[in-house]
C-alpha cells in the first residue's frame, strides 16, 4: 500500500542532511522536510553548463520539482500546468526549476515538445534526487516492463548478484524561500498524482507573504 501523500506548509527551524541513500522502493523514500535548506549540488543546465542548486535558490524563492523523464506522460501533464501558473508565480518572486534524470540534449526535446520557458536541469548521476530523499529503485516487475523504454534502457543498474533495477525520483516539489530554506514540500509515491496548480499558488502566496 502506498503511504499517504506527504504534504507540509508548517515551518521549522534550519538544518542540512547528508545525501540520503537510494531506497529500496518507492513508498520508502525519506524527503527532506520543512526547516532543511536546499542541498548543495550541483547539475547540468541545457547547454550542459553547471549549475548550482543552493546558489539557485539563494537568488530568489524557488519551487523545485522533480519528474521522472520526458517520456512520462504525466510528467509531461504536468510540466504543462506548470507552465500555465507560471506568470502568477514569477508575478510573486518565485522561478520555477524542474529536475530529472534526462540528459540536457533530451530536456531540450521537452522544453520544445511542451513550450516551456522555465529552467529544466539534468540530474543524470541521481545526486539531486538522492540529497532531496526521493531517489529509488524500482522493483524488479516495473524495472523489466520500463527497460523496454529506450530512454530507460540506458539507465539500468548492477545493484548486486546481476540484479538490474532503474533508480528513478519520486514525482516531488520543494518550494524554498530566498535563503534556500524549504517551507512545503509534496511528495507522491503515486506518479499518477500530481500536486494541483492551485495547491502550489497557495503554498507560494504563504511563503510570500512571509517575506514581505
Amino acid at each position: 500500500m502506498l503511504r499517504p501523500i506527504v504534504a507540509a506548509f508548517a515551518l521549522t527551524m534550519s538544518f542540512s542532511l547528508a545525501a540520503k541513500p537510494v531506497a529500496h522502493s518507492d513508498n520508502d523514500v525519506a524527503p527532506l522536510l520543512n526547516g532543511h535548506d536546499i542541498p548543495d549540488v550541483t547539475l547540468q543546465g541545457l547547454d550542459g553548463k553547471p549549475v548550482n542548486l543552493q546558489n539557485l535558490a539563494q537568488q530568489k524563492p524557488t519551487i523545485f520539482f522533480f519528474y521522472r523523464g520526458g517520456w512520462c506522460p504525466f510528467c509531461n501533464m504536468q510540466m504543462g500546468q506548470l507552465q500555465g501558473i507560471q506568470p502568477k508565480l514569477i508575478e510573486m518572486g518565485f522561478q520555477l526549476v524542474g529536475i530529472s534524470p534526462d540528459s540536457p540534449e533530451k530536456l531540450r526535446k521537452s522544453m520544445t515538445k511542451n513550450k516551456l520557458d522555465y529552467m529544466l536541469l539534468s540530474d543524470s548521476d541521481n545526486k539531486a534526487a538522492q540529497a532531496f530523499g526521493v531517489a529509488f529503485y524500482t522493483s524488479k516487475k516495473v524495472t523489466a516492463r520500463y527497460a523496454r523504454v529506450p530512454d530507460l534502457k540506458e539507465k539500468l543498474v548492477d545493484i548486486g548478484n546481476g540484479d538490474m533495477r532503474i533508480i528513478l525520483p519520486v514525482p516531488a516539489i520543494f518550494l524554498s524561500d530566498k535563503s534556500g530554506l524549504i517551507h512545503f514540500q509534496y511528495v507522491n509515491p503515486n506518479f499518477r498524482v500530481r500536486a494541483e496548480p492551485e495547491l502550489l499558488l497557495t503554498a507560494a502566496k504563504l511563503v510570500a507573504d512571509k517575506q514581505k
